[in-house]
């Protein structure tokens, strides 16, 4: 019992080799086989042979000869040849609100989740003397003020004793030029000119400094007013609590956190693209996204880096996508289609796909020549996957490609196709894409 179960395992084992490896000789004695039976059967029915018996014999060996195999007539159609992108999307805007100077708080907290509109108090800090710092401030500038008509007055007088030195000097000079008035008088009259001019800059020094002294107090008074307004910490812009304000009663001190305040409406879609592919992408360009959860957005290209990570070698492209119901939140992952250019290809089942005996990816079809229908190998390249099939391209505008039986032939081998009329047994109805992604 033994001995028959290793020679029948022998003997499959002999017509497996002789099938797979040693194909092409077994077909071909088979074939000329059946060749002698088909002429012995003529020569026996008609008792002679035929007048063109030459030819007759050569048209049973190829048609005895060809493999059949099944084909789908397939035609090149426009698809837009999107650059597929894995990121994740980020919040437009991300602030922590921060004090900028030291007080207790003396507000009400708002609670993370809640939105809050632009220039909203999130916290409020406890005033202490500020405001009394600011009356003090406030009633220094208007002293300060008040001294300024003074100022004017006093160099108002000294610019009027300036012009009587002036005329009496004048006065004097010609007197003394007449021999009408002593050189002691004109001395006098010069002294006492000197003695004007440097009242009226006195006056006017006086007048500066007053002055001076209204815009150190205006600055006080600023600086007083801008400590106040610091107690009030406002969102920057409208969006929501990532956090909860400062609790009430808690001392913040300057660069202590109130809140952190997120802006999602638009929400940005955040990828990297590899060197290859960067060229095939420009600001303004469509791009459609799917998270993971499903749900698909559109966007519009709004940011592409000039610069690559020195890491990893890829560019940071950044998708504008509107959320006004704020349903995107901030770092879900989604794969992000951005379109681009269009290019010819062909839809084919992924089943259709074979390698040659280099490695190279490629499909078999049916090419008419002189001899008849025969398999030739063309290289494709893959562009994208779907559930519908595979989109190539690298065929030419129109082809019959083999789609069942293409392991079992090579380059030149005859073939006899069956077609089918869709390209999967009805699975590939996947509509020609000649637009950019909407």
């Amino acid at each position: 019992m033994r001995l028959f179960s290793i020679l029948a395992a022998v003997v499959a084992a002999l017509l497996i080799y002789a099938f797979v490896f040693e194909r092409d000789r077994l077909t071909a004695s088979l074939g000329m086989v059946d060749t002698a039976e088909t002429q012995a059967d003529t020569t026996d029915t008609s008792g002679a042979p035929e007048a063109d018996g030459t030819e007759g014999t050569d048209g049973a060996d190829e048609t005895s000869a060809a493999i059949g195999v099944v084909a789908v007539h397939s035609r090149a159609e426009m698809i837009d040849n999107a650059v597929i992108v894995r990121g994740q999307t980020e919040a437009q805007r991300q602030v922590d609100a921060r004090a900028e100077t030291s007080g207790r708080v003396i507000s009400e907290p708002l609670r993370k989740g809640a939105f809050v509109e632009a220039g909203q108090i999130m916290c409020e800090l406890d005033p202490g003397t500020r405001k009394a710092a600011l009356a003090e401030a406030e009633a220094r500038r208007a002293e300060a003020e008040a001294r300024i008509p003074e100022a004017e007055a006093r160099l108002a007088e000294a610019q009027a004793r300036l012009a009587e030195a002036e005329i009496n000097d004048t006065a004097a000079s010609r007197l003394s030029e007449s021999g009408f008035a002593s050189d002691t008088r004109v001395a006098g009259t010069r002294a006492a000119l000197s003695a004007g001019k440097a009242a009226v800059e006195a006056a006017k020094s006086g007048l500066d400094a007053a002055r001076t002294g209204i815009q150190s107090a205006a600055a006080g008074v600023a600086a007083a007013r801008e400590e106040l307004e610091r107690l009030k910490i406002a969102a920057p812009f409208a969006g929501l609590l990532e956090s909860d304000t400062a609790e009430l009663g808690s001392l913040l001190q300057p660069g202590a956190l109130c809140a952190t305040v997120i802006q999602l409406d638009p929400i940005k879609l955040v990828g990297f693209v590899p060197e290859t592919a960067v060229d095939r992408i420009e600001t303004g360009s469509m791009a459609r996204a799917q998270l993971v959860s499903g749900r698909e957005v559109t966007g519009q290209v709004s940011f592409l880096s000039r610069s690559a990570d020195p890491e990893t070698r890829t560019f940071r492209v950044e998708v504008t996508v509107p959320n006004p119901d704020l349903a995107l939140r901030d770092g879900q992952t989604a794969e992000i289609a951005i379109a681009s250019e269009g290019t010819s290809a062909h839809l084919l089942p992924q089943s259709a796909l074979t390698l040659n005996d280099n490695g190279v990816l490629g499909v078999r079809i049916v090419s008419e020549t002189d001899e008849g229908a025969r398999a030739e190998f063309v290289a494709v390249t893959l562009l994208r996957d779907t559930p519908n099939g595979i989109w190539v391209a690298g065929l030419p505008e129109a082809a019959d490609v083999i789609v069942i039986g293409q392991e079992y032939v090579i380059d030149g081998v005859p073939v006899a196709a069956t077609f089918r009329e869709d390209k999967a047994g009805g699975a590939l109805t996947e509509a020609p894409r000649t637009e950019a992604i909407q």
